[in-house]
């Protein structure tokens, strides 16, 4: 990976240091307690997909203004049920809460933000291998079904003409944990093959028909990039961060597209113009139409209550969601997100003035 992301990487292992956590071994009772310690201004908890991107955001904006974020990446389920729960002042997921998780949140009305787009990319370990390998959706469905085995498996070697595929086993690796990244990358699999949508089906959880988990975006990309054979799925960065290959992904045109900031812009490309203006930002992008669409890629949110009982707080969020939206965007190409559309990021911005703070000793 280059060196921006690397050194990205850094800061946030001494913000994550300074709070004594870790991302890794963090449990939702961690968070808790560095919220309760007073030693930062905000707590979020969530989704690994973004967290290379927000742990730069989150120090860069603590050296802009003083105010310190601590965010624990310990997956978006965790950060739903911890916001949830009301142990932090933010969560962040990259699969969009469902109308029943919404329904038991405790602080009322949850908001969602959109706040870069991001591509999960299908890394793999075939040592030896030469070339770019392709791999359509109903392929990688029937690799993560357990149905393709082995590497030169007929459907694998008709994508690939010409390829010397081996003949060794594929291991699947998947998440351990409630992640969005297994949100994106399950509703893509649902959408494009009727025997995963029949079968496990799309969720931030579900049951792996086969394989070995691994706990986080960096825990997949540890266990591909250790293990020949194998094959996972994680955000683009993490693939880059650790120098794995990945596959190039027929799209609905029938092109094959591997992930970029370009081909995930092309994913997004007209949906903020399509969007009602009553929207809750609650939207799917997988195996959108174009010749240069990218089929697994996401929108990944912050997500916020409505009604914001402790006005200090809110008002310092507000602040920094204001930020993310306008410098923060800057800087997502850099680490390999692609930013919002212009008139999205705006009409979010308008969007943040609908949050309700109670008043000074309310």
């Amino acid at each position: 990976m280059s060196r921006r992301h690397t050194a990205a990487l850094a800061c946030a292992a001494l913000l994550l240091a300074a709070s004594a956590c870790s991302s890794s071994d963090t449990d939702d009772r961690g968070t808790a307690s560095a919220s309760r310690s007073g030693s930062v201004d905000l707590t979020g908890a969530g989704a690994t997909f973004p967290y290379p991107l927000y742990s730069k955001w989150f120090s860069d904006y603590a050296t802009a203004t003083g105010v310190r974020i601590n965010y624990q990446s310990i997956g978006s389920g965790g950060g739903i049920r911890q916001l949830s729960e009301g142990t932090v002042d933010f969560g962040a997921t990259d699969g969009p809460m469902t109308d029943e998780e919404l329904g038991k949140a405790k602080g009322g009305p949850i908001m969602h933000f959109p706040t870069v787009l991001g591509a999960v990319a299908i890394a793999y370990n075939l040592p030896g291998y030469q070339g770019e390998l392709r791999l359509s959706g109903p392929v990688i469905a029937e690799i993560f079904l357990g149905t393709i085995k082995k590497w030169n498996d007929p459907k694998i070697a008709a994508l690939n003409p010409g390829a010397t595929l081996p003949a060794s086993d594929i291991l699947v690796v998947h998440r351990s944990d409630g992640s969005g990244t297994t949100y994106v990358f399950t509703d893509y699999l649902a959408a494009i093959s009727p025997a995963w949508a029949r079968g496990p089906g799309r969720g931030k959880d579900i049951a792996w028909p086969t394989g070995l988990g691994g706990r986080g975006n960096e825990g997949v990309a540890g266990q591909v990039k250790q293990i020949p054979g194998a094959i996972g799925y994680v955000e683009l960065a993490y693939a880059n961060q650790n120098n794995l290959p990945v596959a190039a992904v027929q799209n609905a045109a029938g092109a094959f597209v591997k992930p970029s900031i370009a081909a995930v812009t092309a994913a997004a490309a007209g949906v903020a113009a399509q969007l009602a203006p009553n929207t809750d930002y609650r939207i799917s992008i997988v195996n959108s139409p174009g010749a240069q669409s990218y089929p697994i890629s996401s929108f990944t949110w912050l997500l916020v209550y409505k009604q914001q009982p402790d006005s200090v707080k809110a008002r310092k969020l507000k602040d920094f969601m204001r930020w993310a939206l306008t410098e923060g965007e800057k800087q997502a190409a850099s680490l390999d997100y692609a930013p919002l559309p212009e008139a999205m990021a705006t009409r979010l911005l308008q969007r943040l003035d609908s949050i309700e703070i109670a008043p000074v000793g309310g």
